[in-house]
């Protein structure tokens, strides 16, 4: 039996003039059309997500289905696993004006955490904005490490930790959610990545049991008070800076090029940030301190060899997920 897509023009059922549309034209009747021509929509959930599916994949977005149901669950506001159970339920017009708008963004190469304005980190839900990195499933290897060799030392009265680049804040937050002992100072050179951090934090940590969040270029955010506190006295340094090279930066995606270049150009060989940090960490560190970086696979050769010339010993290479060598570090002697 055939099946029609009945569409109206208007917003209200009262008078409408009604268009029937068959299987073999509603690939071709957009979501855009439905939209500007501000029609009165009988689209069932399963519909919108099989056509929004396919406007995705049109410009070759490889997450097309489970973007389409991410933002139709946000639009919606409900979680995603109820979406299924809905298949049969009809879009009402005003929502299907509000779930086109969000994905013409998607289609425009704006990512799904920018649209939605949260991303999950280590099991803690960011809230995310333009001024701050997309925090990535690679970097929980980051805070895997720094909490395993925390922990490894938890004999420690005070622990000591400084985020460098903090960004969200989201390396520094998951740290403290998960070992609330850590006495965790994070600092960014952009004041708007700061207010996100602070948010996420007054979020996402219970009891007020917040981190120190100071403004400035890598160790100089540090003000004389605390400078003079973390002298020799931290314990753990950790960061996941800009790494991307230059010429690397022009061939970035659409997607990765909305994020804010701050926080993703390393410089000429996208090392520029990360030999600053690695030539002042002695000077922060205790004797025995370990010093943690995120950077790129191809990179960390080189990072090997600057941790080494620093005083720096036992250096281990960590991989993520995916099997690459995402993670290093090494113990400040």
């Amino acid at each position: 039996m055939w099946k029609f897509i009945l569409l109206a023009c208007s917003r209200t059922p009262s008078n409408p003039r009604f268009m029937l549309i068959p299987p073999m034209v509603t690939p071709f009747v957009t979501l855009e059309f439905i939209a500007k021509n501000e029609v009165y929509c009988t689209m069932t959930i399963r519909e919108l997500l099989t056509q929004s599916t396919a406007e995705l994949k049109s410009v070759n977005i490889d997450t097309a289905s489970l973007d389409a149901s991410i933002l139709l669950a946000h639009t919606l506001g409900i979680d995603r696993s109820k979406l299924p159970a809905m298949n049969e339920e009809t879009i009402k017009t005003e929502t299907l004006s509000v779930f086109h708008a969000l994905l013409e963004r998607r289609i425009n190469g704006e990512c799904i955490a920018y649209i939605t304005g949260k991303k999950e980190f280590y099991g803690l839900e960011f809230m995310i904005n333009h001024h701050v990195l997309v925090p990535r499933p690679e970097t929980e290897m980051l805070v895997t490490v720094s909490r395993e060799q925390v922990t490894d030392n938890s004999e420690q009265r005070v622990v000591r930790v400084l985020d460098l680049c903090t960004g969200s804040g989201a390396i520094a937050i998951a740290l403290k959610h998960e070992l609330p002992h850590l006495e965790v100072y994070a600092t960014d050179i952009s004041a708007e990545a700061l207010e996100v951090a602070k948010y996420n934090a007054s979020k996402l940590l219970p009891n007020n049991n917040n981190i120190s969040f100071l403004q400035g270029d890598l160790y100089n955010a540090l003000p004389s008070s605390i400078s003079s506190l973390l002298i020799a006295n931290c314990y753990l340094i950790v960061s996941n800076s800009p790494y991307i090279s230059a010429a690397e930066m022009e061939t970035l995606s659409i997607e990765v090029k909305k994020e804010p270049r701050l926080a993703l150009d390393g410089g000429k060989d996208g090392l520029e940030i990360i030999e600053r940090i690695i030539k002042d960490a002695p000077i922060y560190l205790k004797r025995g301190g370990q010093l943690l970086l995120e950077a790129d696979p191809r990179q960390m050769e080189k990072i090997k060899s600057l941790l080494a010339n620093r005083g720096f010993n036992d250096i281990q290479l960590y991989k993520d997920l995916a099997g690459l060598e995402r993670v290093i570090g090494g113990i400040y002697i």
